[in-house]
This record gives C-alpha cells, sequence and structure tokens, in this order.
C-alpha cells in the first residue's frame, strides 16, 4: 500500500495487530489513518507489514525509514525521531463480571489471572507487574477466547478492541463485556522515523499538522467508524466534541465519544461537525437533522465468522 507524490520517499512498517494494523484487506484503522494523512503531504510513502521479530532489526539497518503504528510500552527507541500521538491507545481491563467495574489499577487484579496479548505482555511496562498471573496469548483471538472458555476471568486489551468485541456480541444479542472504570495504561500509535532519513523532521511535522486537520474536519471520525470523537479544538484546555455527517446522528451517544487528548468536557465544550463549530449540541443537531436519521446496524470490525466459535460458546 502506498501514497504517491512527488518530493520525499518513506518506506515505513509496522507488526499485524486486528483491526488497527493489517495488509490482507481486513480492517486497517492504523493505516487508513496513516495513509490518509500522507496524502495531504509531500511524501511517497509505502507501508510494509512484517513480524515483530523482523521489525526493529529492519529499522536499525535500513530496510525500512522507520515504523508507522510505534507504542510506547517502556521500551527503548534510540536514534529516531517521533511524531505526536495520533491515535491514544487505553488498556482496560475486561471481563464478563461486572465487577472489573470497580477496578482501578493494575494492583487490584493482584493474585488473578489475566489475558493479554503478547504485544503487550513482552514490553518493559508489563514486565514490572509481578503479581499478576498473565495468560499470555499470541493473537486478538487467542486473548478473546480465554474468556470465551473461561480460562480467564479478565482481559487487558485497547478500548477500541472492547468495543468492536461487544458489537460482535451484541449483534448476537449475547451480554456485552464490562471494563474497569478507567485505562490501565494509557499510550499511543506514533510515527517513528530514523534520525539520519532525509527530512525526518519536516516530514513528521507535515504528518502533524495533517493529523490535526483530519481530526478537526470530522475526516478522523469516517476513517475510524467512530460517531463522537473528544478533542481540544482550540487550546482552551476543554475537550469539544467533533462528528461528521457521513457516521453521526442526532441520537450518537456523547459518552461513546473516543478521547483523542487527555482535556476534560465541559458546559463550555464546542461542537464541530464537518469542520463547521456549534456553541451547543442543539445547534449542532440542527446540522445533523440535514441527513438521513437512519443508521444502519453497525458492523464490528472483527470478522464475525472468525469469531463465531467463541460467540457459540459465550
Amino acid at each position: 500500500m502506498s501514497v504517491v507524490s512527488q518530493t520525499n520517499s518513506l518506506t515505513l512498517a509496522a507488526t499485524p495487530f486486528e483491526t488497527y494494523v493489517n495488509d490482507d484487506g481486513e480492517p486497517a484503522r492504523i493505516n487508513e489513518l496513516v495513509l490518509a494523512a500522507f496524502s495531504q503531504t509531500e511524501t511517497d510513502v509505502k507501508v510494509k507489514v512484517m513480524r515483530q521479530a523482523f521489525l526493529g532489526s529492519s529499522v536499525r539497518s535500513g530496510k525500512v525509514d522507520g515504523e508507522y503504528a510505534y507504542v510506547d510500552m517502556g521500551q527503548s527507541l534510540g536514534n529516531v525521531l517521533t511524531s505526536e500521538v495520533f491515535l491514544p491507545l487505553y488498556l482496560y481491563a475486561a471481563s464478563k463480571d461486572a465487577d472489573v467495574e470497580n477496578i482501578k489499577i493494575f494492583q487490584h487484579l493482584k493474585r488473578n489471572r489475566v489475558a493479554v496479548e503478547n504485544r503487550f505482555a513482552n514490553t518493559p511496562n508489563f514486565r514490572l507487574l509481578k503479581d499478576i498471573k498473565w495468560s499470555r496469548n499470541p493473537s486478538t483471538f487467542d486473548a478473546f477466547r480465554q474468556l470465551a472458555d473461561d480460562r480467564a476471568p479478565y482481559l487487558v486489551t485497547s478500548e477500541l478492541l472492547i468495543r468492536e468485541f461487544n458489537t460482535l456480541l451484541a449483534n448476537d444479542s449475547e451480554e456485552t463485556l464490562h471494563f474497569s472504570s478507567q485505562p490501565l495504561i494509557k499510550s499511543g500509535f506514533q510515527l517513528a522515523i530514523r534520525d539520519d532519513v532525509a527530512n525526518a523532521k519536516e516530514i513528521i511535522a507535515k504528518f502533524n499538522a495533517a493529523i490535526s486537520a483530519m481530526q478537526k474536519s470530522g475526516e478522523y471520525n469516517t476513517l475510524l467508524g467512530i460517531s463522537w470523537l473528544r478533542k481540544d479544538i482550540n487550546d482552551d484546555g476543554i475537550a469539544d466534541y467533533v462528528g461528521h455527517t457521513d457516521i453521526t446522528r442526532e441520537t450518537s451517544l456523547l459518552k461513546t465519544a473516543y478521547r483523542l487528548d487527555n482535556t476534560p468536557t465541559s458546559d463550555k465544550s464546542l461542537f464541530v461537525i464537518n469542520g463547521e463549530t456549534f456553541s451547543s449540541k442543539a445547534l449542532a443537531d440542527e446540522k445533523l437533522s440535514s441527513v438521513s436519521a437512519e443508521v444502519e446496524e453497525r458492523i464490528s470490525l472483527l470478522d464475525a465468522t472468525t469469531y463465531e466459535t467463541l460467540l457459540q460458546r459465550w
């Protein structure tokens, strides 16, 4: 996959991560965000997906210029320049049991068996957590299977993956997962480009600017498939709500807004639809009322056929 333009040329790589990074035609939110952002800059970009075992050495040896889905989990990363976080990653504890909603910190999971993907378990941040019985899994499917088979009462995974699995469950009329009252770890996806790459600083600056514009215009909503996003768009320290008429409706719940930064909402929060700013939800609804109120049933980005066996065991 590539974006073609006229000046700089770049090859970036990442490891597969279900619904985020793929190269086989499956949903890949990070691929879409990165390619859309670079399409607005003067950079010819090719993205590659490779196994974790080869990614680091490929960057160091110069086979690729950097990573396009780097997540800081305490690992050392030398001689690279990083972009701003372009998509936050919030890791929650999830469970069939509603008691998980009382969990606020990792210590509350002490002495419990907890499913987790290897991509997280093999990082410094997780290796420091000694009092939890980690059940490590090579894939997202295997991690969710731990819950389905009741082999682990808890799962630590991303908020967006929990949402996608809950969509599968809801569409199958099954009880959805509960999750912790707050994220246990906050990180995010970034570009990480070797510092010896020509014009690396300029490339990252243009990428950051393109991402910011996409987040404010509502293009992010359509690429992510999320009705409302939260972000401080005018630097007043208050999060505003961003939507787009392609996906946002008057009935879309503000409480489901995905946070793009750490600012809190207030009664002074603005509402931005298709890049147009409104001072209240009522005025935003007038804009939204101009489009059809009908919304097709939300289809999960997780493949229903692949996960059918898990739903049968639920």
